[in-house]
């Protein structure tokens, strides 16, 4: 994807036929970060796309044709799964708050396995697969009590709602037993995100496994699978850089065959979200005004934090941008903006101090590497702009593949209850 085209195809061109705020995805994009890591990753290395970072169906499904698996946390992004084409036994369902309803519906479906973060959660499989007179294939989430630094979100390693502490299941030596209706089947440890370092991700999936096998020692369970986690990150931000894939695997598959020759019949899982989907994805958004306040420069645009909350840089002390350029003209950097949306909210900032040409009222801008936590991490109800369309482009033929929100799709769950006249007062 260049700044002005995808595919050959104009981004003007399509924000045009379209309309704005718009999310425009490349196909060709996708397959490019799929199969740069699938083609020197072990073989034996499964890749599971996590839907958590772009639920679109169509996304589902252009990775499930190039062989992805997929890892879900919701009834609906399990039913997008199933949708997709991704089959069952290719599905893995996570989350520390899953309920009832979504438990019966994976034991219905066969997916793989549950991934269990709770004794609460285990009892509950135990009773509903009683119910069904089945066993359920589960795997244990592990809080491992060790830390690796170099993530930009920890998931483990200290106090979290995610998993069972490590040392609260080596108390434990009976717990296979303990529940006859589910079939304890491995372990899954992730512990963190968008970590943009080789030698992190190396030490990470070497301790995860380590732990893996003296928890199946310890416990008296088969290792069937292990859950590496994943998170690989890429690079939004001055002074990041994307991870070396030849670096990365260089570190990665030793490690992995070594343990596949311990464990020659254990399927072994590589979670990806960000890392598959953030490149192949642009934010399209038109100027609607621009204006100057205390000397700071400020273009206000018809999309924001509405639909791409992760450009808000939460949980960082000082504001980084991810990138933005100008994609309707081409013209020189004259100085330095700051991106708006329409929210009524100071922290509907795009971007802050961005070097941008001179812009005007109708200008594109497009919000780079944004395939992933878009509008599914973003407050899309906000002032009730709802959601944005979404464009998948492949083999050069742009695919509306969601709907812009108009105003009867906002309102059509609602309904109006107002008490009779003469009970007012």
């Amino acid at each position: 994807m260049t700044a002005f085209t995808v595919q050959g195809l104009g981004i003007e061109d399509l924000a045009e036929r379209y309309g704005t705020p718009l999310y425009i995805y490349d196909g060709d994009e996708l397959r490019r970060q799929y199969e740069g890591l699938r083609t020197r990753l072990h073989p034996r290395m499964e890749i599971f796309f996590s839907l958590k970072s772009n639920p679109n169906l169509s996304i589902c499904a252009l990775l499930g044709s190039f062989g992805a698996r997929a890892e879900v946390s919701s009834l609906a992004e399990l039913t997008t799964a199933l949708r997709a084409g991704i089959s069952p036994g290719d599905i893995l369902f996570l989350g520390p708050g899953k309920s009832e309803a979504e438990l019966r519906t994976c034991l219905d479906a066969g997916i793989h396995a549950i991934v269990c973060e709770s004794f609460g959660e285990l009892e509950l499989i135990d009773r509903l697969a009683a119910e069904r007179e089945a066993r359920a294939a589960v795997v244990l989430r592990v809080n491992p009590a060790f830390a690796v630094k170099g993530s930009k979100l920890t998931m483990g390693g200290k106090p979290r709602q995610f998993g069972i502490d490590e040392d609260q299941l080596l108390a434990e030596p009976d717990l296979a037993e303990r529940y006859p209706n589910v079939r304890l089947a491995g372990v899954q440890a992730y512990m963190g995100t968008r970590i943009l370092s080789e030698d992190v991700v190396a030490q990470n999936t070497r301790l995860i496994l380590d732990l893996a096998e003296r928890l199946s020692d310890k416990l008296g369970f088969p290792l069937d699978l292990v859950d590496v986690g994943g998170g690989l990150g890429v690079a939004y931000f001055d002074g990041e850089r994307d991870l070396d894939v030849e670096v990365l695997t260089g570190l990665l598959n030793p490690m992995i065959e070594e343990f596949c020759a311990r464990h020659p019949d254990t399927r072994m899982v590589m979670e990806l979200g960000r890392y598959l989907a953030a490149l192949c994805g642009i934010y399209a958004i038109r100027v609607r005004y621009v204006k100057s306040s205390m000397g700071e420069h400020f273009a206000i645009a018809d999309g924001g934090t509405n639909h791409h909350m992760a450009a808000v840089g939460i949980g960082s002390f000082v504001k980084r941008n991810f990138p933005i350029r100008l994609l309707s003209r081409s013209a020189e950097t004259t100085g330095r903006w700051t991106v708006t949306g329409p929210l009524c909210t100071p922290n509907d900032i795009l971007g802050k101090a961005v070097d941008l040409p001179d812009l005007r009222p109708g200008d594109l801008l497009g919000v780079l590497r944004s395939g992933a936590y878009g509008p599914s991490a973003s407050p899309v109800h906000f002032l009730s702009h709802g959601h944005p369309a979404e464009v998948l482009v492949v083999d050069g033929e742009p695919r509306l593949v969601r709907d812009r929100d108009g105003v009867d799709d906002l309102l059509r769950q609602q309904h109006l209850s107002l008490p009779c006249k003469e009970n007012r007062a």
